[in-house]
Formats: C-alpha cells, structure tokens, sequence
C-alpha cells in the first residue's frame, strides 16, 4: 500500500510532464548570438505588414514545430527539408518542387537584405556551393534578425537564426515564391 501511495504522485507528476499544450508565437527564437570573427552580417530591411497569404502560410508552418525530421518524409510524423516546405506551400495552394536543389531554382531570386517571411532561404550544409537545406523565412526581428523555419536533422522542425554561426557560415541565398 506504501509503494501506491508513493508511486501515484510520481505517475503523476509524469503524466504531467509529457502532456502539455503547444502554444507557438511568431517570434519564439530568443538567443543572443555573439558576433564572431568571419561571420557574415544577415538583416532584412524589411518592417511592414504581411499580407493575407503569407500570414496563412506562415501559420501553417508553426504548426509543425516539434515534428521529428526523418529523411524523405512530408508528413506531420515525420519531414526533411524539402518535404516540410512542399506540405506547408502546398497547404497555400503553391506548387515546389520536392528535392531542395530543384526548389532553389523556383520563384525570383532576392537580395537577402531584402528577404521578407515566407521567402525560402537555401544552404550548403556540406560545404561548397551546392544547395543541400531549404528553410522559410519566418521572422524579421526588430534589429533585422532573420529567423526561419526549416526541418533540422537534429531536432525536427524549429526555428534558427541566420545569426548562428552554423546557419551563418552554410547560408548561400534566397528566393520569393509567393
């Protein structure tokens, strides 16, 4: 009878941890990045109102965060990069690609300057110039800061900086679609 009085709370307690609602904002990445020798500097000039489309698009892909990244998957059980992008532009009624490099080619190029959320952000995780990662553009901060969302290998879908030194150094440009 002791150890039921003893386990119960901690089944409890538990129970608790593992079942909590997900509540997402749009600006849910706070770190500070320290400036690093050789580091690029990436802001965004832009300040203004999104419009209807990319509100919608940009809420749909939040709604993915936390799901585990799994190499060729486009499901909410499981998504790589270019899968996660096609759902979600899918989602908006907009057709991409399904491989990342062919994605880069799509829509009209932009100045990284000049990217705005819901823009798609393309990397070379392998080094050299080849695109191998695809991420949307999910947040300009206030200070320029862009942030996206994208299938990480590590964590699943979340959102990074630009500013972080990996994403930094791998970052090779952008491109408009809607």
């Amino acid at each position: 009878m002791k150890k039921i009085l003893f386990l119960l709370p901690l089944i409890l307690f538990l129970a608790s941890c593992g079942s909590s609602s997900k509540v997402v904002k749009r600006t849910p990445y706070k770190k500070s990045v320290v400036k690093e020798e050789g580091l690029k500097t990436f802001n965004s000039t832009f300040r203004g109102a999104l419009d209807a489309r990319r509100n919608e698009l940009l809420k749909d892909s939040e709604k993915y965060i936390g799901a585990p990244y799994k190499y060729g998957g486009n499901t909410s059980s499981g998504f790589d990069c270019s899968g996660y992008t096609v759902k979600v532009f899918t989602e908006n009624n907009e057709n991409l690609p399904r491989r990342s490099q062919d994605q880069a080619q799509a829509g009209e190029s932009v100045s990284v300057r000049q990217v705005e959320p819901g823009d798609l952000v393309f990397f070379a995780t392998a080094g050299g110039n080849n695109v191998t990662h695809v991420g949307i553009v999910h947040d300009i901060g206030d200070d320029g800061e862009i942030k996206f969302i994208h299938a990480s290998t590590s964590k699943g879908v979340m959102i990074s900086s630009l500013n972080e030194k990996y994403w930094n150094k791998a970052f090779l440009f952008a491109r408009r679609v809607l």
